[in-house]
């Protein structure tokens, strides 16, 4: 995920995906708010509520993670 997007993940879109995805892109937006951070710390961020949406963005995804673990939500069935 590049930091230029700055369009808030859909829930829709992020419930197709599957666990392992969603890992994925976890991980890569706890580092995109890392790096958002990092800029607003030396005045470098022109978007200061960046920070905020990307925080929203990866508690949605750790809602959908915390579904699968529960078996709320069945894990998308891999197509081979």
């Amino acid at each position: 995920m590049g930091t230029g997007s700055a369009r808030p993940l859909k829930m829709t879109e992020l419930k197709e995906l599957s666990r392992a995805e969603l890992d994925l892109r976890l991980h890569d937006w706890e580092n995109n708010l890392e790096q958002i951070r990092f800029q607003l710390d030396s005045g470098q961020l022109p978007n200061t509520a960046r920070v905020r949406q990307i925080r929203r963005d990866i508690a949605r995804i750790r809602t959908l993670i915390r579904e699968h673990d529960l078996g709320i939500r069945k894990p998308k069935e891999v197509t081979a």
